[in-house]
């Protein structure tokens, strides 16, 4: 499979218009806050994007991040200049043609920010331990319609949760499906690399976490996936395919299941682009100023990470 998608990413497509589904990419789903990002990336790095609009958690100045699948770069130098000059990001990736892009413009990048602070490393997502990566050094981690593609999904948590912080987080988009993806539609190339193939069914994936250390998965939205291909459309039959970004807390505290100790939270509307509420998932917005009652999981998630100063805990 990674022969599959290493072809269908590296040479057969050339731009985000070559692709047959919007599996990977959703312009509408990106905040208004993070579309300035953009415009100061470099046009052939934008071009080259597959992934799903942009992945990126709240509050990232000073974090160490990582980018797995991380393709042209487009993600990674968003996110660098929201960590800023204290901070960088790693993206990692298996496609030689996809890196060479995101290297030829790190450059012009670290011209146009003031500061260089961003790596790339080619790699396997499978792998990550084999590419000098500290454990427990990263504060997050994330990835955009990548893990679907992976053969050994297992290995990628395994490794996701190795490499995180205690309190940092797996922020990422990927592809699910509302049943089993049957054999047919794993082993066809097209469907599978377009993220399609590998996906896997929601309640398989909540396991997958369950067993690598993340005790409370977080969907943070969601999204119906469209077809648009008349020739690919009769070949996934009734399946149904989400866009979904979820957040995984690698925290020890946290529970199996979320209890009531009658906690509560109050946000104080100081995280930068975020004055209102703070999205911590789909069922916790929290407004500025109001008492927000929580689980025991959720006031950890917000007492025990880097989101603890932005927060009264009642």
């Amino acid at each position: 499979m990674h022969e599959i998608v290493k072809d269908y990413y590296g040479k057969q497509l050339q731009t985000s218009d070559d692709l047959k589904t919007s599996a990977c990419c959703d312009a509408s789903a990106m905040p208004a806050w993070l579309k300035p990002l953009l415009a100061r990336v470099h046009p052939e790095v934008l071009a080259r994007y597959y992934g799903c609009g942009l992945v990126c958690p709240q509050l990232l100045e000073g974090c160490r991040v990582l980018d797995m699948g991380s393709g042209s770069g487009r993600d990674v130098y968003a996110l660098a200049q929201l960590v800023g000059k204290s901070g960088e990001v790693v993206g990692v990736d298996m496609t030689q043609e996809q890196l060479a892009v995101a290297e030829k413009y790190r450059a012009h990048h670290a011209e146009q920010f003031g500061y260089a602070n961003v790596n790339f490393l080619e790699g396997y997502i499978e792998k990550l331990d084999t590419l000098n990566l500290e454990a427990g050094s990263f504060d997050v981690i994330v990835s955009n319609c990548v893990v679907n593609l992976s053969p050994d999904k297992d290995a990628v948590l395994r490794g996701v949760y190795r490499l995180l912080k205690n309190g940092g987080e797996f922020y990422f988009s990927d592809v699910y499906a509302d049943r089993r993806v049957p054999e047919a539609v794993r082993d066809d190339p097209v469907l599978y690399g377009e993220c399609l193939g590998g996906a896997l069914y929601w309640n398989d994936f909540i396991r997958l976490a369950h067993r690598h250390g993340f005790a409370d998965p977080r969907l943070v939205e969601d999204r119906p996936l469209e077809i648009t291909d008349r020739k690919l459309a009769p070949r996934v039959g009734n399946l149904k395919f989400y866009s979904a970004t979820y957040r995984l807390t690698k925290l020890d505290s946290l529970e199996s299941a979320c209890e009531d100790y009658g906690q509560a939270v109050i946000y104080l509307g100081s995280i930068p682009d975020h004055p209102h509420r703070f999205v911590l998932d789909k069922h916790h917005h929290i407004e500025t100023g109001k008492v927000f009652p929580v689980c025991g999981n959720t006031w950890r998630m917000l007492h025990d990470t880097r989101f603890a100063p932005h927060f009264q805990f009642i």
